[in-house]
């Protein structure tokens, strides 16, 4: 029997504009594919009703995606005023329609002003989240409700950007774990008319924002390898450690990167005394993860192969 061919051994990240009706694994596969890469998967799930910031990481680049599990998130999203959904946005089963109320951008704000900061959300029904073994968005497909631990949100921005009769549209930034579709329902709860959403974007994910990186649609990625053969599309791929900008830089000295690289602490100079920083050889190759001992050492934690 033949051996499955592995495809190329690539390393890095590309940033992907994810189109509504795709799932993140089914944008994962095709963007796959497309870079014949031999190993792939994606940071932050976006569900096929949202579009936006899908990293996808390759090879190496996978082994980072659970440091970024915890970044924040900014999206850009538009909720339509007078109307409740069983799942909170328009693909759902309307419950209930309402009159919109008279709402000018003072009224606006200082409902908004109630969600800003720390606050306790509760997780939808309609999500990944798991009761028993199963998601919640099945147990909701079969008309079941159970009862939801509320979760502390930071939201660290919410900036109104348009708002009419019937909608409104707002650019949020929170921590991890926020559900833009109950804050949504939430403020349209506070106007006393209910609120779905319409429309909802991932703009930003951790050190990268749409606003300042350039992200690439299939389209796009699918145009480049056209013209250029599909070795054209490594241009288009991050480094490693352009995810980790978070993190503090550590340049060891010459001596130091060998006993690293072979899992021995050392001495470092100047490290950060606490949590996980970068590695640097003296030639700036990123290396991998440390962290200090309690003995002073900085010990590596999570290494990446010479690329």
């Amino acid at each position: 029997m033949a051996r499955k061919r592995r495809g190329r051994e690539i390393n890095g990240i590309v940033l992907f504009d994810k189109p509504l009706g795709l799932s993140s694994n089914q944008a994962l596969q095709r963007v796959r594919r497309l870079f014949d890469a031999a190993k792939a998967g994606h940071t932050g799930s976006l569900d096929p009703a949202a579009s936006g910031l899908l990293p996808v990481c390759f090879g190496q680049a996978t082994r980072i995606s659970g440091l970024l599990l915890d970044a924040d998130k900014t999206y850009r999203v538009t909720g339509r005023l007078g109307t409740r959904t069983d799942s909170g946005d328009l693909e759902g089963e309307v419950i209930e329609t309402r009159e919109v109320p008279p709402i000018d951008n003072d009224a606006m704000e200082a409902v908004l002003g109630r969600f800003r900061g720390r606050v306790e959300q509760v997780p939808p029904m309609y999500s990944a989240l798991k009761h028993e073994g199963k998601r919640l968005y099945e147990l909701a497909r079969e008309g079941k409700t159970v009862e939801r631990k509320a979760r502390t949100i930071d939201f660290h921005e919410i900036t109104l950007e348009a708002l009419s009769s019937t909608e409104f549209t707002l650019r949020v930034h929170s921590s991890k774990g926020a559900y833009i579709r109950t804050l949504v329902e939430d403020i349209g709860e506070a106007l006393s008319c209910g609120a779905v959403v319409a429309e909802l974007r991932r703009i930003g994910l951790g050190p990268w924002s749409m606003d300042e990186q350039t992200t690439y649609r299939l389209e796009d990625l699918e145009t480049i390898a056209a013209e250029g053969g599909i070795e054209s599309l490594d241009r288009v791929i991050l480094p490693i450690d352009s995810a980790l900008g978070a993190y503090p830089a550590v340049v060891l000295d010459a001596t130091s990167v060998t006993p690293i690289r072979h899992g021995h602490p050392v001495f470092v100079p100047n490290a950060p005394q606490t949590g996980w920083f970068r590695l640097y050889a003296p030639d700036d190759l990123f290396l991998g993860m440390g962290e200090v001992l309690d003995d002073g050492r900085t010990a590596p934690r999570r290494l990446f192969a010479a690329l």
